[in-house]
């Protein structure tokens, strides 16, 4: 969502200079800079933003004077007012002003004044295309940052996918671990049990129960499917918002992981699993900046 953009729109008495700035926001934020006489065309300006969606967005207005209409800045007969009270008061405590009196009949209320008080006929549509001018450069500078961005995620859910690959041997290894380990077990409960009267059907029950908390095939596939629907989301020819459905789909495949990650009891699987986070966690950060 991060972007920037300028335009201009040329006046007959001045010269508009538009600038916008987006950046990461959940939904769509505008704050604007806007000189008095602009306020009366805030609503239609925010209307426009719109089609930037979301972000945090910062609009400036500059405007520089042309000169045509200068000399309509002065409030002559107020300054010429402000002269005469500011002459006499001078001759009343007798005291003479260094410089002389018109830099501080400048500096008094309303006698420049560089507003202008309204918006032509005709400008309205010309400040308009200077504001499409702007969102266009912001829309461009996304879509460039999107590429670079769509790239980034592909590379780290393929990283993820082969960390999942690489679980294959450590899982073999620990169903040997965890066989070698149930038949020992077994073989002394059998021994204690023989005194005990414990019920080998319940026994068995139990250790069924328990081979099967510890089985993560379904977590794997559903993992190896959120990465395929990313993709596929991430690939999608929609042209509309895809970050928010993303982000849901990251939430499901952190699900996985972690699911895999208890229940897998073996150091080796255990890294991929961090591994597995790392690269989860730098797409939810990718993703703050996806529309």
């Amino acid at each position: 969502m991060t972007g920037y953009g300028q335009g201009t729109a040329d006046l007959p008495s001045r010269k508009l200079s538009i600038e916008i700035k987006s950046l990461n926001s959940k939904g769509l934020d505008i704050n604007m800079k806007l000189p008095p006489w602009f306020r009366e065309k805030e609503l239609e300006v925010r209307n426009l933003l719109g089609r930037l969606q979301r972000g945090k967005i910062d609009i400036y207005l500059g405007s520089e004077s042309t000169g045509e209409d200068l000399p309509s800045a002065f409030n002559k007969p107020l300054a010429h007012k402000y002269h005469t009270e500011l002459k006499e008061l001078s001759h009343e405590f007798r005291e003479d002003c260094p410089g002389g009196l018109l830099p501080l009949v400048l500096r008094m209320p309303d006698v420049l004044n560089t507003s202008r008080q309204e918006i032509q006929p005709g400008e309205w549509e010309i400040i308009m295309a200077g504001f499409r001018q702007a969102i266009d450069r912001v829309e461009e500078f996304r879509s460039r940052e999107g590429i670079a961005m769509e790239a980034d995620l592909r590379e780290r859910i393929q990283a993820i996918l082969a960390l999942l690959a690489q679980v294959l041997p450590f899982e073999n290894e620990r169903k040997e671990q965890v066989r070698n380990r149930l038949v020992k077990e077994l073989e002394r409960l059998n021994t204690v049990a023989a005194g005990t009267g414990v019920d080998p059907n319940r026994l068995e029950q139990e250790l069924l129960f328990y081979l099967e908390r510890m089985d993560f095939s379904e977590e794997k596939v559903r993992l190896q499917k959120h990465a395929d629907y990313f993709l596929e989301t991430l690939g999608s020819g929609s042209g509309g918002s895809q970050g928010k459905k993303l982000g849901f789909i990251t939430q499901e495949m952190g699900r996985e992981i972690n699911t895999l990650g208890s229940k897998a009891s073996h150091a080796g699987i255990q890294k991929l699993v961090v591994g597995m986070k790392e690269e989860l966690e730098k797409i939810r950060e990718q993703l703050q900046n996806v529309l």
